[in-house]
């Protein structure tokens, strides 16, 4: 199927394709009954990307000239349109269904999927999960959390609702001020929005911030969430390189003073993905860089507790005497997985804003989750539980690291981590981690291959991230069996 695409026209790429799959079909070169290419393979051939193959089809289908079915793709409808599907057609009048491909923006459509199709099957149970960041089960015991839970409930029986303020439960963010304390930085009760996960305060803080055409600056390699975060508020990435110390400051200077951004975004403390932890030098860099050129500083620090070698070291937050720096902290890591809790701590006109914003999401927090989470901090199970994180945590990466040392006369390479829960690994020359991840997963494990990162997805086709916070020893030996044997298959292939 002999299709041009020109990126450089200023018809849409679906209507482009919508269009000529159309002239095909009612010339007859498609007729009745003709089997189209998947969406993924249609994308592949054209070098599109899959959702705007979608967009096309869901064009055709709401004409009536595609049918589709689940498990058996699109075929074309030509002379069969007025028997199409009743999911076609409304019952009264054939009226036909909205187009709602076609309807929704097309910068979400085009969000690329792959981290989170990934992200997901990292969840299925039946592979071993070397994907997702999400917390070792177990450190917080069933019988426990039903003592505590119970115990929660009894104390609030008289209660008429169980009702949380939009800032959060003001007990939790009391017992907050006084864990950002053991980190050196200075808070108070209304300096404190609590939410659920890193990346709705992100999304809020994009809200808060962006407009349509302004810059971030971020690290990279980078969580794509953060890219595409920015992307739906119209706003664009600007990417730093880093080395083992980091976010390069002399780049990111000189971006900031080109590049104007409304805020910096540094993932402070073993970054995803690489591992790396950003020097106390650098750290105070960025404090003089913000303050010199007046431009904000958005901190993710959620595995700044999850140290096993060395001192941790300071918040880039614990520096700041202007109210400049936006700290956001996740227990993503280090509470009941499924329990999700995070928080801002900034200036109160942020704050402020914040809590609005979260005032017209959410019509009631979640409440059982944050007082729980207060009162572990009280009683001070939550340390208790965190010191046992740490040791799970270190027991794991040092059984990733022996693994891959021993894979090392194939040609891996990777640093090892002071703490967090990835490592970032340097496949052997030549293997690519996109086919590398995609065999993997085949054979029961689930990987993110490094491409994933970068914004051109061309660089870091040579690394996987690891993830080892999640899956038992035995299973992380399971693993990495099969990280081993997928290895030595692509080398006796090549």
């Amino acid at each position: 199927m002999n299709i041009q695409i020109d990126k450089g026209k200023k018809i849409p790429v679906y209507l482009q394709l919508a269009l000529s799959l159309r002239s095909r079909i009612r010339s007859g070169e498609l007729p009745d009954g003709s089997v189209l290419p998947s969406e993924r393979v249609m994308a592949q051939m054209l070098g599109l990307h899959r959702n705007t193959v979608a967009k096309a089809y869901g064009e055709l289908k709401a004409d009536g000239l595609l049918r589709s079915r689940q498990g058996s793709g699109y075929t074309v409808a030509a002379a069969a349109a007025a028997e199409a599907p009743q999911d076609e057609k409304s019952a009264e009048g054939g009226a036909k269904r909205v187009n709602w491909t076609n309807q929704i923006k097309s910068w979400h459509l085009d969000m690329d999927t792959s981290f989170d199709d990934l992200f997901e099957h990292s969840d299925a149970g039946v592979r071993c999960s070397m994907g997702g960041g999400i917390s070792q089960p177990g450190v917080y015991r069933t019988d426990e959390l039903a003592r505590d839970v119970s115990a929660l409930l009894r104390g609030r029986a008289n209660d008429r609702d169980f009702y949380t303020p939009y800032k959060g439960d003001r007990e939790l963010r009391q017992k907050l001020v006084s864990f950002l304390s053991t980190k050196g930085i200075r808070s108070s009760v209304g300096e404190i929005q609590v939410l659920q996960e890193t990346n709705q305060a992100l999304s809020y803080l994009v809200l808060l911030l962006i407009k349509p055409g302004d810059v971030v600056l971020t690290e990279e390699p980078v969580s794509p969430d953060v890219q595409r975060i920015v992307a739906l508020s119209g706003g664009s990435v600007c990417r730093v390189p880093m080395d083992g110390e980091g976010v390069d400051c002399d780049v990111l200077e000189d971006m900031v003073r080109r590049k104007k951004p409304r805020f910096i975004f540094l993932n402070s403390s073993f970054h995803d993905p690489t591992g790396i932890m950003l020097s106390a030098e650098r750290r105070r860099r960025v404090i003089e860089i913000s303050n010199a050129f007046r431009v904000p500083v958005v901190e993710e620090d959620a595995a700044s507790e999850l140290v096993y070698e060395g001192a941790g070291v300071t918040p880039i937050k614990a520096l700041d005497t202007l109210d400049n720096v936006i700290y956001i902290y996740s227990f993503s890591l280090t509470f009941v997985p499924g329990l999700s809790l995070a928080f801002v701590s900034a200036g109160k006109p942020i704050i402020e804003s914040l809590s609005y914003l979260a005032s017209l999401n959410m019509a009631a927090p979640d409440w059982i989750t944050q007082k729980l989470a207060a009162a572990y901090l009280e009683n001070g199970s939550y340390y208790a539980k965190l010191s046992e994180f740490r040791s799970v945590y270190r027991r794991k990466r040092d059984l990733v690291c022996e693994a891959l040392d021993a894979m090392a006369p194939l040609g891996v390479r990777y640093e090892k981590p002071r703490g967090g829960v990835y490592v970032w690994c340097r496949l052997p020359d030549g293997v690519d981690s996109k086919l590398f991840a995609s065999r993997s997963y085949s054979r029961g494990l689930t990987l993110i291959p490094g491409h994933v990162f970068y914004a051109s997805k061309k660089e870091g086709r040579a690394h996987v991230r690891i993830n080892y916070s999640r899956e038992p020893e035995d299973r992380l030996v399971r693993g990495l069996d099969i990280f081993k044997s997928t290895l030595e298959e692509f080398l006796g292939d090549r």
